[in-house]
């Protein structure tokens, strides 16, 4: 009998075929960013595992996937004993820690050292690094900067100059601070100072995809496409950024850049070519670009673009204008990975970097 003809009792609903394929695939991968997706079941040996289990490979013809543990054990499987597929995810596990350390970071006048957060963490300082990156899609210090960002978000709405508010939030230099804070904050700090008054701001938050996004512009172009599973996150992050801006309703220009992202999100071929209105460094838009010449289904090293922007060293400043870009997929900070090809951080979470990838390869 064919076993992917028939479905299987209790199963949470006939696979299709593109479904089942999808899974397979993440099997013979043992993609951990597949763990608490779903699982698998191998009719000879009468067990289920999740997908990452390290055991030996099933054959195609006796796996049948299910949504839950439970759904697998109403149809007579057995938890596997190696990889624990009832038990929290690799992945589940290390998102706890990575929120335990930010909010270490957050309480800290000063923030801990790495090895003060690896040693919490019980991990090494190398290590707890990579896992710190693959959750939040930042580093430890990154993520205290943009903590430092907000705070003095929120200190320039009331300290009496900005060069007050900087050294309020905890940075030590002036020069510094204006380097990263037009992507950060969204405009010059000056403008930001004033709550956006002069800006003309419209934006929408849609489900799409990968959650939801928020797509904002001014009159000049796309300012922030956003991700986030939480749709009030969005709209409440646009009306922070803008206190005093003019919110304007949607005209047929902005609905139809809206309808270009989410199309996008939906099937991501060739280039999303929208009129952007973004602030940044020199260095930052220089990177941007280059992302923006990699061809959808490809990817880069930070190292690769270094080179081509003719600055080979500066692979790390690649990564932090990465990390800067507040235009998700219309500048594909996505395809920027490692040196050996494996995904980096990404500031909406490297899920959804995966994902993203896997839709512009077709899969």
């Amino acid at each position: 009998m064919d076993t992917e003809s028939v479905s299987p009792p209790n199963a949470a609903s006939p696979d299709t075929a593109q479904l089942a394929e999808q899974r397979w695939q993440a099997v013979v991968r043992r993609d951990v960013l597949a763990d608490g997706e779903f699982v698998y079941a191998v009719r000879t040996t009468g067990v289920y595992c999740r997908p990452s289990c390290p055991s030996r490979a099933a054959k195609r013809e006796n796996v049948t996937f299910y949504e839950t543990g439970d759904l697998a054990a109403a149809a007579g499987y057995r938890p596997c004993k190696r990889c624990q597929p009832d038990a929290p995810s690799q992945q589940q596990t290390r998102s706890v820690l990575v929120r335990q350390a930010c909010q270490a970071i957050e309480r800290s006048a000063t923030p801990p050292s790495l090895v003060q957060l690896a040693q919490q963490a019980g991990m090494s300082p190398y290590h707890f690094q990579r896992v710190f990156k693959a959750v939040a899609g930042l580093s430890p210090k990154a993520y205290h900067k943009a903590l430092q960002a907000r705070r003095v978000a929120a200190s320039l709405q009331s300290a009496p100059s900005v060069t007050a508010a900087i050294y309020d939030a905890g940075f030590n230099s002036t020069g510094r601070f204006y380097e990263v804070a037009p992507a950060l904050l969204g405009m010059p700090p000056d403008s930001y100072r004033k709550g956006g008054a002069g800006e003309h701001i419209r934006y929408t938050v849609e489900p799409c995809v990968l959650g939801w996004v928020v797509v904002a512009a001014t009159r000049k172009g796309i300012c922030a496409i956003e991700f986030s599973d939480e749709p009030q996150a969005l709209a409440d992050r646009i009306q922070t950024r803008f206190p005093q801006a003019q919110f304007e309703l949607a005209d047929d220009a902005f609905k139809g850049w809206v309808a270009r992202v989410l199309d996008y999100l939906e099937q991501p071929r060739g280039v999303l070519d929208l009129p952007l209105d973004v602030q940044g460094t020199v260095f930052q838009h220089r990177v941007w670009q280059a992302l923006q010449a990699i061809p959808a289904g490809q990817t880069a090293s930070y190292g690769e673009i270094a080179e081509r922007i003719g600055q080979p060293k500066a692979h790390r400043a690649v990564a932090h204008a990465c990390a800067c870009n507040p235009v998700a997929v219309a500048i594909p900070c996505h395809r920027a990975v490692r040196a050996d090809g494996s995904l980096a951080g990404y500031r909406w979470g490297v899920v959804r970097k995966s994902a993203l990838l896997r839709r512009e390869r077709g899969k």
